[in-house]
Formats: structure tokens, C-alpha cells, sequence
């Protein structure tokens, strides 16, 4: 298969209108003019013969053009004209071969109607006739008119070369067009191509806008868009990296220097048990770290991916989070409020949101941490996290969940990022307020979804 480049596809599409309506014309056309110029030479012969019988008649059309006179010249030099009368006997006028005269005349003969249009073929030429019955004292008479084809045939001949002239004249005229769209279509696709390999070649820093055309314009605006995200993108990437890369160094270097320590004889703790204790601890962290961040990478497949929806109460999940988190902390409770509340959610994914949440509480609770569902309207339901703790300073309301984001105890993590992305893929999105007696999160999830991760505010 021919592969075309775009001005290769302008010119060959140019030249297929050109070369179609040349086609047509050519077909349909001459099949078109060769019936006009023929009902219009029998107008001719009828009107000459009407001329030809009452020379002074003032129901003969006037010329309305110098052409128009010139063609009535010739055509008048191109109608002859002869009489028949007396079954044949007697003719008077042009004389016509002995084959031709008695076609006519059989014709004549049989005609019903006062004036009847004929052709015949002679000598490989058509022969153009009319005959007119006239009622004299003698019997009928025949006024035959006739005109060969030529005068059609130069009709045809004169208006296929004018025709030729402005089809020729609009071929050249196209060129203008064509040249304009090829420059017109070209040029803000080449500049986009142009940005296209510079994002190939991971260079985005320059933008792309451009103005005139509405399209275009609408083009280089998503384009634009794409840019935005593609730097936002390869930021948080970045980020991503430098933060997991510190999460991980941390526990790393201590499980290696404790080690490193048991190795050489050395207690870094008052004995082997504590030492030990410390390796798993700092192991068990990591592995946490670990699993978090495979699970946030894993969320990012679940936008292509149907998720489990079901529906479920609020209960069967928050209770289960209540229990394992229950000696979490000495002196905390955890208490649960509309366990009756019916989710449609994926129950798994909304398990790891509500752990992720009540797991974040327990690093600010004083006392108590509150796990609560509610039907807000007919489209929207609350799942709220409360917790008795200090209140989360203003500026850093807005970036919470924010992958990696240090808190107001040093703490990084994915925790809320997590829970942030979970609540998108289900078509809601999560907030955060500071409430007299403490901090509440809320997620807004709606009723029913399709898991397509659409998402509104209410």
C-alpha cells in the first residue's frame, strides 16, 4: 500500500474532484446536450417552417442577441423546405433522393397529428424533418422541413471547446485553493509534530499555542493540556523516587548497621533479644513501606480495570477496622455510628481506605476516634473519620493528601494518598476539616456507580 504524505493527499485529492467532475461531464453531459441541441433543432426547423409558410408573421420570435441573430442565419441557410402533394405526385421545392423521399412520405402518410418530428439516417448523417399537414381545396398537402445534423454537431463542437476553455480555467484556478490548504493544514501540524518529538525526547518545557483557526486552536489547547500533565507527571515521579528512595534508606541502614554490629561481636541493645527486636521493627517498617507503595502503583491500573462493586453496610467493614485496630493504643477508643448505612463500593479497596484512615487518627487521637456513615442526599454518602486530636494548621489543610507529604509529627507517607485515590476510582473525592474537638475526614461517595471514577462535587 502507497503510503501519502499530507500534500501528497491534498494534490491526489485535488486531482480525483478534478478528474471526477471531468468524468461526469464527460458521461453525463454530451447525453445531455446532444437531447437539448435536438429538441432545439426541431425548434428551429418548426419556427423556419412557420417563417418559410407566412414570411411577414409576427409570431415569429425576434433574435435577442447579435449570437443569437448569427445562429438564425445559419440555421436559416441549413432548413430546406419542400412540398408533397397528390399521394406523391407532385413535389415542389429542394429536391431529395428517390430512398429519403419515400420514407417521408410513408411517414407523412401515417401522420394523425397536424405537425409530427422525425429522423432518419442517411449516408451514415441524421436527417432532422418535420411534417405539416395542410388542408388545401386539392386534398392534403405535406409541408416537409428538414436540417442534417451538422448544425447540432457544431453546437456540440462550439460549446464542448467552451466548455474545454472553463474546464481548463478552473483547473488553474484550483491550484490557489490547493496551494492555500496545503499551507493552511501544514503549518500547525508540523509545529505540533515538531513539540511531538520533543516530547519523545522527554523535552516539555516549551509550549504550544496556537491562534487563527478554532480547531487548531482547540488542538493546541489539549495539546497544551497534555504538557501540563506530562510535567506534573514526571514530577511526581521524580518525588515519588526521592521519597520512597528516603522512606526505604532509613530502615535499611539500621537493619544493616545492626547487623553489621551482631557480625562483629557488638550489642547495639543491652542484649541479642533487643537487638533482634529493633532489626524487625526497623523490617516490618520497611515492608510496610514497601506494600504501600505497591499498592498506590496498583490503584493507577484499577482506572482501566472493572473493579468488585457490591453493596454492603457500612458495619461490616468498619467493625472488623474497630477490631484490629483496637489495642492499637492504650486509651483510645474507636466507636462506629450508622453500621446500617449500604455502600456500593469495591469492599475490599474501601477496607484499606478505612484502615488508612483510622490508622492516620491514631497518630493524633487524644482519646477517641469516631468511624461514622450517612446519607447525605439522594446521590451522595458520608464516611467520616473523627478523631479528638490537635487541630491541623490552615495552610496545610490543602495538601494532605498529597503522596509523601510530611505531617505535624514528622510522619511521611501514602497512607492518605492511598485513600484520596481510592475515593476517585469510585467517582468521590475526599475532604478534610478542623472541628472544635478535633479533626474529621470525609469521604464523599456516591450511591451508585460504575467504578469508571467519575467524578463530581457536591
Amino acid at each position: 500500500m502507497i503510503r501519502l504524505n499530507l500534500t501528497q493527499r491534498i494534490w491526489f485529492s485535488f486531482i480525483s474532484i478534478l478528474l471526477m467532475v471531468a468524468l461526469l461531464i464527460g458521461i453525463i453531459y454530451p447525453i445531455s446536450l446532444k437531447s437539448t441541441l435536438t429538441e432545439e433543432t426541431y425548434r428551429i426547423i418548426e419556427q423556419e417552417q412557420t417563417r418559410f409558410a407566412n414570411p411577414s408573421g409576427e409570431y415569429i420570435a425576434p433574435p435577442q442577441s447579435e449570437l443569437d441573430f448569427i445562429e438564425r442565419r445559419e440555421a436559416e441557410r441549413s432548413v430546406f423546405h419542400f412540398f408533397l402533394m397528390n399521394q406523391f405526385g407532385t413535389i415542389e421545392g429542394d429536391p431529395v433522393p428517390s430512398e429519403v423521399l419515400r420514407e417521408m412520405g410513408d411517414r407523412a402518410q401515417n401522420q394523425m397529428t397536424r405537425r409530427g418530428r422525425y429522423e432518419l439516417t442517411y449516408n451514415e448523417a441524421t436527417l432532422f424533418y418535420v411534417v405539416y399537414k395542410v388542408y388545401t381545396t386539392g386534398g392534403e398537402m405535406y409541408h416537409i422541413s428538414y436540417m442534417w445534423d451538422t448544425y447540432r454537431d457544431q453546437m456540440v463542437n462550439r460549446l464542448w471547446g467552451r466548455l474545454s476553455y472553463i474546464m481548463l480555467f478552473a483547473s488553474l484556478m484550483s491550484l490557489v485553493p490547493a496551494f492555500w490548504l496545503k499551507h493552511y493544514l501544514k503549518s500547525p501540524l508540523t509545529s505540533l509534530g515538531n513539540h511531538f518529538e520533543q516530547i519523545a525526547e522527554r523535552n516539555w518545557k516549551e509550549p504550544f499555542h496556537w491562534e487563527g483557526d478554532e480547531d487548531f486552536e482547540k488542538l493546541s489547547n489539549q495539546f497544551e493540556e497534555m504538557r501540563q500533565n506530562l510535567i506534573k507527571y514526571d514530577s511526581a515521579q521524580k518525588t515519588f523516587i526521592q521519597h520512597a528512595s528516603h522512606e526505604l534508606k532509613t530502615p535499611i541502614m539500621v537493619v544493616k548497621s545492626y547487623a553489621q554490629s551482631v557480625k562483629d561481636g557488638i550489642m547495639p541493645k543491652d542484649n541479642m533479644e533487643k537487638t533482634m527486636d529493633v532489626i524487625i521493627e526497623e523490617s516490618n517498617r520497611m515492608e510496610k513501606r514497601v506494600k504501600n507503595m505497591l499498592y498506590y502503583t496498583k490503584l493507577d491500573s484499577l482506572k482501566e480495570a472493572p473493579m468488585e462493586m457490591s453493596e454492603f453496610p457500612f458495619g461490616s467493614i468498619a467493625y472488623h477496622v474497630e477490631e484490629r485496630f483496637r489495642l492499637a493504643r492504650d486509651g483510645v477508643s474507636i466507636s462506629v455510628q450508622g453500621d446500617q448505612t449500604m455502600l456500593y463500593a469495591d469492599k475490599e479497596q474501601m477496607r484499606v481506605l478505612m484502615e488508612n484512615l483510622v490508622e492516620n487518627a491514631l497518630r493524633y487521637a487524644v482519646d477517641e476516634i469516631e468511624m461514622r456513615a450517612e446519607d447525605i442526599d439522594d446521590n451522595y454518602i458520608h464516611i467520616e473519620v473523627k478523631n479528638n486530636g490537635e487541630k491541623i494548621p490552615e495552610d496545610e489543610l490543602d495538601h494532605l493528601f498529597t503522596p509523601f507529604r510530611k505531617g505535624n509529627k514528622g510522619q511521611f507517607g501514602l497512607g492518605l494518598a492511598i485513600v484520596k485515590r481510592i475515593c476517585e476510582l469510585h467517582g468521590g473525592y475526599p475532604k478534610v476539616r478542623n472541628e472544635e474537638d478535633g479533626v474529621v475526614f470525609i469521604m464523599v461517595i456516591p450511591k451508585k456507580n460504575d467504578g469508571s471514577g467519575s467524578q463530581s462535587q457536591i
